[in-house]
C-alpha cells in the first residue's frame, strides 16, 4: 500500500467485476502486472487484455479521459497507445469506474536503453508529434502549467530527501529552472509523465507509450522531461534535436524532472522503484549542470 486512501484489489475482485459488467471475459487467466504506477493496479485478462484499476480516487478520471481522448490522438502519433475497450463500473465492494484495454507487448528500458540512440530519436518523434496534436476542447495537464506553482512542493520535499541528495545543490538547480521565461506560446499536449513504467520498448526501440493519466495541454517543457528520467548524457542530445525545444524550454524541463525529488521520501520504503526513479533524475540534472 502506497497511499493512505489506498484501494485494495486483487485478481479475484477482476473477475467478480467481470461476471458481473463483461461476462465473456470472466473465464479467461487474469494475473496482476508487477508495475511501479502508483495510481492504478494493473490485471492482465487472457492475452489480449488489460484491466486497469485506479488505486486512488485522485486517479479516478483517467478512466474517462483516456477512454475519450486516446482513440483521437492515436492515429497522429508514431508509436502504439493504449487502445480502450470498455469502461467499467464501482461494484463487488470496488468504489471506482476501472478500464479495460488492449494489452500491448514489451518491456520497460533497461540502462542499456538509455544509451540507444534510436530508442531517444524514437521518444523526440513522439513528443514531436503529440505537442501538434490538435488541442480543440482538450484538458489542461496535470504538468502543463507553470513551473512556480510546483514551488512549495519541491521545497518541502527536497528538505524531507536532504538525507539522500545535495539539497543545496537541488534548489540551486530549481531556482536556475524557475528563472526562465514562462511559455507564452499557444497550450499544446503533453504526455506529462515520460518515465520509464510508462514506456514500453523491444530491441532498443520504442514500442508504445502508455498511461496518459496526466496528458493535457499547456507549456510542453514537462515533455523535456525524459531526457533526465529516460535517457543518458550520450543521447540526450538527439532527443532535444528531434523535438526542438528552445533553450528556455529545455531549461524548465529540467525543472520538471527536479520536481521527482517528491518521490524519494514519500515511495522509499513502499515503492523502492519510484525512490529511486526521483534520485535518478535529480543526480541526471546536477551532473548535466
Amino acid at each position: 500500500m502506497m497511499h493512505e486512501n489506498e484501494v485494495r484489489t486483487d485478481a479475484a475482485l477482476v473477475r467478480r467485476l467481470l461476471v458481473r459488467q463483461f461476462p465473456r471475459w470472466a473465464d479467461l487467466h487474469i494475473e496482476a502486472v508487477l508495475s511501479a504506477g502508483t495510481s492504478n493496479a494493473i490485471y492482465r485478462v487472457g492475452n489480449e487484455l488489460v484491466v486497469r484499476l485506479p488505486r486512488i480516487k485522485d486517479a479516478v478520471e483517467q478512466v474517462a479521459f483516456e477512454h475519450d481522448w486516446l482513440p483521437r490522438l492515436a492515429p497522429g502519433l508514431p508509436t502504439a497507445v493504449p487502445e480502450p475497450i470498455a469502461q467499467g463500473q464501482p461494484g463487488e465492494g470496488y468504489p471506482f469506474p476501472w478500464a479495460v484495454g488492449r494489452w500491448i507487448d514489451g518491456a520497460h528500458p533497461t540502462e542499456e536503453t538509455r544509451d540507444e540512440p534510436g530508442f531517444a530519436v524514437d521518444l523526440g518523434e513522439f513528443v514531436a508529434a503529440l505537442n501538434t496534436a490538435d488541442t480543440t476542447g482538450a484538458p489542461r495537464g496535470y504538468r502543463g502549467g507553470p513551473l512556480h506553482d510546483w514551488d512549495p512542493f519541491v521545497r518541502e520535499t527536497t528538505a524531507k530527501a536532504a538525507d539522500v541528495i545535495d539539497s543545496d545543490a537541488v534548489l540551486a538547480a530549481w531556482e536556475e529552472a524557475l528563472a526562465q521565461p514562462e511559455w507564452e506560446g499557444p497550450p499544446r499536449w503533453a504526455h506529462g509523465d515520460l518515465i520509464p513504467g510508462n514506456v514500453l520498448v523491444d530491441a532498443g526501440r520504442l514500442r508504445a507509450v502508455i498511461d496518459f493519466g496526466t496528458a493535457g495541454t499547456g507549456d510542453p517543457a514537462c515533455d523535456a522531461m525524459p531526457a533526465w528520467t529516460l535517457l543518458s548524457a550520450r543521447t540526450r542530445p538527439a532527443f532535444r534535436e528531434t523535438v526542438g525545444f528552445d533553450d528556455a524550454t529545455w531549461a524548465r524541463g529540467r525543472g520538471w524532472a527536479l520536481t521527482f525529488v517528491g518521490a524519494i521520501d514519500y515511495y522509499r520504503v513502499t515503492n523502492p522503484a519510484m525512490a529511486e526513479l526521483g534520485r535518478r533524475a535529480v543526480a541526471e540534472v546536477l551532473a548535466e549542470l
